[in-house]
């Protein structure tokens, strides 16, 4: 399920209260209201009486210049300037600095139900940071089903039907000293750099299920280094049944592909059946890509140098 364009500012508070240092001050029953765009405005111009082309629809910030300014305006002047803001239905406020809102704000604020907000922050690294924040919130993203490891800095989402094998797999690559990320859901996102960013449900983070045994918490049983939050996806495995792949990749020459929101991700089968040490066969995929990202190609390697053979023989 791809996520919506727009984020409500509820949310961008939930996400950003410890990130960006937001304290909520007025109108909390305007937190439904949506942000359209992935970017902050001060609204300086609008504050000085000109409207047109004004971003509405973006996280608006006040700093020391603007507060400033108005507070040099007559009482009335004033007043009608913040009602001029608030009644462009702007998603919210934040008042950077730590700055303390005058009376007349919090009166047009509230008549408009318009959150308002303060950060301790400075006003261009509160822009910076909330901005990259609004970014990731939103970044495309779906759901894909399978589970992921972290293999030497090789994020790897084992995917396959219900009993193939993926937990134990993927416990196998813990005890190995790799990392977990999600278990059985992946989130994947796509980022400004058009990398795939995968991370683990809020509600299964941090946990497994392993047929026989229950549920585990796997940084409790492994230690910290066995799980991290999020992770770059690399490499797409499947697991399917022995008799399910009717032709077996033998050399490598020619690689397959898996479509995530829109990125081609190196893709992978890896057929099952008893006695195959597939945790030790999805590592050593993990390799090879690692190899692959470098600038290696086995493969090609290999057919040319029986190439070059067949040249010097043919040559004699």
């Amino acid at each position: 399920m791809k996520k919506p364009k727009s984020v409500t500012v509820a949310e961008f508070y939930r996400r950003g209260a410890q990130a960006l240092g937001l304290e909520q001050i007025a109108a909390p029953n305007g937190s439904r209201r949506t942000i359209g765009e992935p970017t902050i405005s001060r609204p300086g111009l609008v504050l000085a009486g000109f409207r047109k082309f004004f971003p509405w629809r973006r996280v608006q910030t006040m700093g020391t210049a603007e507060t400033q300014y108005v507070k040099s305006l007559p009482p009335a002047e004033r007043r009608r300037r913040y009602d001029g803001l608030f009644g462009m239905r702007i998603p919210c406020l934040v008042l950077c600095r730590g700055i303390r809102p005058d009376r007349d704000l919090l009166a047009a604020a509230a008549h408009a139900h318009t959150p308002v907000f303060r950060s301790s922050r400075v006003t261009m690294n509160f822009i910076n940071d909330a901005t990259l924040l609004l970014e990731d919130m939103f970044a495309p993203e779906k759901t894909e089903l399978g589970s992921m490891v972290d293999i030497l800095g090789i994020g790897v989402i084992i995917k396959g039907d219900p009993g193939i094998g993926k937990s134990e797999c993927v416990l196998a690559l813990i005890e190995r000293g790799y990392s977990l990320v999600s278990d059985d859901v992946v989130r994947v996102r796509l980022s400004e750099e058009r990398k795939i960013i995968g991370s683990s449900p809020e509600v299964t983070r941090e946990f497994m299920e392993v047929r026989g045994i229950g549920v585990i918490n796997v940084p409790s049983l492994f230690g910290v280094r066995s799980y991290r939050t999020l992770k770059q996806v690399d490499l797409i495995v499947s697991l399917r049944e022995w008799q399910d792949v009717p032709e077996v990749e033998r050399v490598g020459l020619e690689s397959q592909s898996y479509d995530v929101l829109g990125v081609s991700l190196p893709h992978m089968v890896i057929p099952v059946r008893p006695g195959r040490d597939i945790a030790r066969l999805v590592e050593v995929a993990a390799f090879y890509i690692k190899h692959r990202l470098v600038g290696g190609n086995p493969a090609q390697d290999l057919n040319q140098r029986i190439l070059n053979r067949m040249q010097t023989r043919r040559s004699r």
